[in-house]
């Protein structure tokens, strides 16, 4: 045996790792809109109503998103291990639980506990890859992969869901991630544990005020969808949500051991791969959910056929974000890619503004998917990478739950605001034309005008964001012969400034 064979050994077991790793950020992603596929047969099927229906998605993301930063600080004093295997296996159990539920209540049960061991999965999945992959090309192509799934997930959910629904029963949508969870569970052999010599106490006061200030945010953007945002319920919700949050910082900058640092979003780099992360997947759930819907409704779509209308764009963020983004990270500075990432993404949303009841699927829906697939592939590679930027190794679980809270805020603004938008925008049409309402015609030019008007401010909202994070983000180019490999007290991005 040569002297290089261990480190080549260890360096092929990262690799195998990062595949088993990169299954269950799978599962946790299409498990946002593989069930949207499913909802009418599940509704038909247990009886609930239209009104009830949004709160098979909102158990979901309300567990989800508001236990994100307590799932990842318990992945950093438990053990990242220990973290994925309960949250893989907790995963499991509660998506079985929903695919052999026979009433509403208990399907809602197991989306909320779907939410709850997601939100100790994700950071601890992000969090593994984080400390297995320090050298700065490496790390590059790893989270090129991983972010192109991130990016990526909801698409394939998609299409997974229409198929499994079409093909066998609704309950598949759920039964298919117990199939995920074991194979993912597989790869824990290969994966390098880590967690504190010493645990800290956990931070309590930031723990309740955190999830209840999630929670009340998390609920009031879900439910400005259906009550309207000038409702006193959602106003009240989301001022008590910011009230709660306001009160956490305050706490925290004065918790001797805080459940998140301050410094770990303070830092200018990390901050701005998290508002980057937030702000694309606005962009990129837009997409899917009014496209799904252009889909189906106007152009006539089956599930299964909607679901295969948006493999390009999965194609199109796996080239950007694995083939271009993993290439030039560690050369150029992340915001390099990330603003242009941003405005390839707003130009393709910009482009199906154009769309019509009668526009080809070639010319409008799939040109625009491509290109905001590619420049979705540019953000996310980066924004995963940088989130972890720089990190204490006791710190990596909850930067990556704050990453992950991100996405699922911006997720909820996306549901929220844009339907919100277009909603209007489709009455306001069709209160115009209230003598040709009857005419099939009539209300899918109503329909398009609303998908239109959101695609328009989501696309507003990419440009805002790229020039925000082209003023926020200071890493600078490395230079030559710098080296960017660290052994200490951080977790490294791809290339560190």
């Amino acid at each position: 045996m040569t002297h290089s064979d261990p480190p080549a050994r260890e360096n092929s077991r990262r690799w195998l790792a990062l595949v088993f790793i990169c299954l269950a950020q799978l599962m946790v992603v299409l498990d946002v809109t593989i069930v949207n596929i499913a909802l009418p047969s599940a509704q038909a099927d247990l009886g609930f109503s239209d009104g009830d229906r949004q709160w098979v998605v909102t158990a979901y993301t309300l567990a989800f998103g508001s236990l994100l930063l307590l799932g990842g600080r318990i992945a950093d004093y438990t053990g990242r291990k220990r973290a994925f295997v309960i949250g893989a296996v907790g995963f499991a159990l509660a998506s079985a639980l929903g695919g052999a539920a026979g009433s509403f209540g208990l399907l809602l049960a197991s989306r909320a506990l779907q939410g709850v061991f997601g939100a100790l999965l994700a950071p601890a999945a992000l969090s593994l890859l984080s400390v297995a992959f320090t050298e700065t090309r490496e790390r590059a192509k790893a989270f090129g992969i991983f972010g192109g799934i991130a990016a990526g997930g909801g698409a394939i959910g998609l299409l997974l869901g229409g198929w499994l629904t079409d093909a066998f029963d609704w309950r598949w949508c759920m039964y298919v991630n117990c199939v995920i969870a074991v194979l993912a569970l597989c790869g824990t052999g290969l994966m390098r544990d880590s967690r504190p010599a010493v645990r800290a106490r956990l931070d309590i006061p930031g723990v309740l005020l955190v999830t209840a200030g999630l929670v009340a945010l998390v609920y009031g953007l879900s439910e400005a969808e259906s009550e309207g945002w000038s409702s006193g319920m959602v106003i009240g919700m989301l001022a008590t949500g910011g009230v709660l949050l306001i009160a956490f910082v305050l706490v925290e900058r004065r918790t001797a051991e805080p459940l998140l640092p301050l410094r770990v979003v303070l830092d200018r780099t990390r901050g701005g791969a998290y508002l980057a992360v937030g702000f694309a997947i606005i962009g990129m759930l837009g997409t899917l959910f009014f496209l799904t819907f252009h889909a189906q409704v106007v152009m006539g779509y089956s599930p299964v056929k909607a679901g295969l209308a948006f493999l390009p764009m999965t194609l199109a963020v796996a080239v950007a974000a694995g083939g271009i983004a993993t290439r030039l990270l560690p050369k150029v500075p992340p915001r390099a890619l990330m603003v242009p990432g941003l405005l390839i993404a707003a130009g393709g949303l910009a482009w199906l503004t154009t769309l019509e009841p009668d526009t080809s699927y070639v010319s409008g829906p799939l040109t625009g998917q491509l290109i905001i697939g590619f420049g979705m592939g540019l953000v996310m590679a980066p924004a995963i990478n940088y989130a972890t930027h720089g990190v204490r190794p006791q710190d990596a679980g909850v930067a990556s739950g704050t990453v992950n809270t991100a996405q699922q805020i911006g997720g909820s603004i996306a549901t929220a605001l844009l339907n919100t938008l277009a909603t209007n925008a489709t009455d306001d049409y069709l209160a115009d034309r209230a003598s040709e309402i009857g005419d099939p015609a009539v209300l899918h030019a109503g329909l398009v005008e609303g998908y239109t008007t959101a695609f328009a401010w989501a696309s507003g909202i990419l440009v805002a964001a790229a020039l925000l994070v082209g003023i926020l983000m200071n890493t600078p180019r490395p230079r030559p012969g710098e080296t960017t490999e660290q052994s200490g007290d951080a977790v490294p991005a791809a290339h560190l400034g």
